[in-house]
């Protein structure tokens, strides 16, 4: 039987690539949006091209009532689940951290960092050999930028990645027992719509591979440590970044 994953923020960029490439390897694929309902589709018809099944849900991960939805509707359709990732995010504002307001920070942490834990609390019932699951993996999508820092433009951004690392440290301890590998991938800049097309132009070449990242090369990483070649993996943070520590 296919193995079946959530992929939250499924719809563009990271997300879409993780997507397309679990369908390649023949996985049945749940493609998590926020809004986008046309781009989400398309996504599912080329994981179906690459050889596996899919379905769009909406949700507003930050919504415990939508992330409920969401893993009722990948139990429905494909009788289990096998695989989170935990995608989706937001950047909010750029800035100096003092020129943010409260809502703002609202808005990031919720997606950021209450969505990525109310997807694991779903998640975990599901895989855990504790509560009858059969196992699985959970990979979190962290960033750099929770080393970094983001000065002078995402530093709040980067608190949230910051967070995202901790709850992989946290969650591989208490789940590596009982059948669930929990993980991170902390992508470097990569040509999505996220960071703009002045940053990628200007910072590209500083980078020590000398360009930015294609999504692809980002979901490589996250498709590996889903698969049973990484069985001895759990609590790592695997950093995609070209060079860039």
């Amino acid at each position: 039987m296919a193995k079946a994953a959530i992929v939250t923020g499924g719809s563009r960029g990271i997300g879409a690539s993780i997507c397309r490439l679990l369908g390649a390897d023949g996985w049945n694929v749940v493609v998590n949006y926020a809004g986008r309902a046309d781009a989400a589709e398309a996504v599912v018809r080329e994981v179906e091209a690459a050889g596996g099944r899919a379905l769009a849900v909406q949700a507003d991960v930050a919504l415990k009532a939508d992330v409920d939805r969401l893993f009722a509707a990948g139990d429905e359709a494909f009788g289990g689940l096998d695989a989170l990732v935990n995608n989706a995010g937001v950047i909010g504002r750029r800035g100096r951290f003092e020129a943010l307001d409260g809502p703002v920070m609202e808005e990031v942490l919720a997606v950021n960092v209450l969505g990525c834990m109310l997807c694991a609390l779903a998640a975990i019932p599901r895989l855990s050999t504790r509560h009858g699951g059969r196992g699985g993996s959970i990979v979190n999508i962290s960033s750099g930028n929770a080393v970094s820092g983001g000065p002078g433009e995402s530093v709040l951004y980067s608190v949230s990645k910051g967070a995202v690392n901790s709850l992989t440290i946290g969650l591989s301890q208490e789940l590596a027992g009982e059948g669930v590998r929990v993980n991170t991938v902390s992508p470097g800049l990569t040509a999505t719509d996220m960071p703009g097309e002045e940053k990628l132009a200007a910072i590209g070449p500083t980078i020590p591979i000398g360009r930015v990242a294609h999504p692809d090369e980002i979901a490589e990483g996250v498709v590996w440590l889903l698969s049973d070649k990484a069985s001895y993996v759990a609590g790592a943070n695997l950093r995609i970044g070209g060079g860039r520590p």
